[in-house]
């Protein structure tokens, strides 16, 4: 008996233990399925009106996270602003196709998918941001033309923090591919990005204002800079990044705006560049209304492969000449580590570090350099050094130039 009686105190124990665990509140997130909200996916509807009233009921719901899903299909979309602060965290989970509007005066603002004041965001999944960019491309001639229409970028962050984006595919941008702007404590991991070479301005990635940003496993082909890093941007870290075609990872351009801060902390490891036009790549102005501090950067183990500049200190950018010349670049360079970077190069000039004379670079480290020539014209690969300071050891090709 008193065998049985142990028994079913146990048993009650484990019956009411189980009605514990059953009365819980669960963490999973509401979902908001975008097709059971009146989106359709045929290609043609424009969805925008749909999605943001899905955005207003998972951002406003209160006791749970939200999740917003986009199935399997394609969803023609117009331009929308998805605005917080939220209640609760939000996951954006695109496993379909969303497509932009074709013609470029749809899309009203200068983004077409823009998130804003957002913490805890997560944009994931498996699908396709087409941004139909063919169309847009030949009106990108603003250089020369002051009428020229204002093209979108795909997708913008701005005051967007400890957030991520993971797995997505963004194609055929108008303009960039992604903005960041003031935006800290983001990870942008296994994403893909494609537009063909000669489409113009399509950055892949872009940050301005911005800190604590990791960039990991991303594949990057585009028609201008793979990643961009502009005025202000601090303690960034790039990893694992396939880039090509494009014009590589670049600094810049800065100095040309007063108002423009620091950038500082940066490191760009484990790279490939293929057939791009540019590798690594520092631009100023060399007529500059700022004077910031560019510091603290690490480049290492980076392969070249067939690159037009594989290292390239370009303080006197030009992009359209002629340009206003009031004197040398105001940016400071310092602090500048290259390691174990190795190759191809469709040019002689491998190496092209060109410093402002007002203003030299500081503390230059070369190490194990080995980038060789393979282009039509036969030769060694070169190396110019103009007003710097550093050193190098090491292998060095092509032969250093560094005092």
């Amino acid at each position: 008996m008193a065998c049985l009686a142990s028994a079913f105190k146990a048993l009650c124990l484990s019956l009411l233990f189980i009605a514990a665990v059953a009365s819980r509140p669960t963490n999973r997130p509401k979902v908001f399925n975008v097709r059971r909200y009146g989106a359709k996916a045929d290609g043609k509807t424009d969805n925008a009106k749909a999605f943001t009233n899905i955005w207003k009921s998972a951002c406003t719901r209160k006791g749970g996270d939200s999740k917003i899903y986009v199935p399997k299909g394609t969803f023609h979309l117009g331009g929308v602003e998805f605005v917080g602060p939220c209640a609760n965290q939000i996951e954006f989970v695109i496993d379909g196709t969303l497509l932009a509007p074709a013609n470029p005066r749809n899309i009203k603002n200068d983004t077409w998918i823009n998130f804003r004041y957002i913490n805890n965001l997560i944009i994931s999944g498996a699908g396709t941001l087409d941004g139909q960019g063919k169309e847009s491309w030949p009106l990108n001639d603003c250089h020369k033309n002051p009428n020229c229409p204002k093209l979108a970028m795909t997708m913008g962050f701005a005051f967007v923090n400890n957030s991520r984006i993971n797995g997505i595919t963004s194609l055929n941008s108008k303009m960039g591919h992604f903005n960041f702007f003031s935006v800290h404590h983001f990870n942008i991991t296994d994403v893909t990005i494609t537009a063909p070479g000669d489409s113009p301005n399509t950055d892949g990635l872009k940050f301005g204002f911005c800190s604590n940003i990791n960039i990991s496993n991303t594949h990057i082909g585009t028609g201008d800079d793979c990643i961009a890093i502009l005025s202000g941007t601090t303690n960034m870290d790039i990893s694992n990044v396939n880039c090509g075609p494009g014009h590589g990872i670049s600094v810049g351009s800065l100095g040309k705006n007063k108002e423009e801060k620091d950038v500082n902390g940066l490191t760009v490891r484990d790279i490939v560049f293929n057939g791009t036009s540019d590798g690594i790549r520092i631009k100023t102005w060399e007529s500059s209304a700022s004077k910031i501090l560019v510091s603290n950067f690490v480049y290492e183990n980076i392969q070249m492969i067939n690159v037009g500049n594989p290292i390239i200190i370009d303080q006197k950018y030009c992009p359209h000449p002629p340009c206003e010349k009031k004197g040398e670049s105001h940016v400071q360079i310092q602090d500048l580590k290259l390691k174990n970077i190795y190759g191809t190069s469709t040019n002689k000039l491998a190496v092209n570090l060109k410093c402002s004379k007002s203003f030299p670079c500081k503390n230059v480290e070369l190490s194990d350099i080995n980038i060789e020539h393979k282009g039509v014209k036969g030769g060694p690969s070169t190396a110019v050094c103009e007003n710097i300071d550093g050193s190098a050891r090491g292998k060095m090709v092509p032969q250093q130039c560094l005092n």
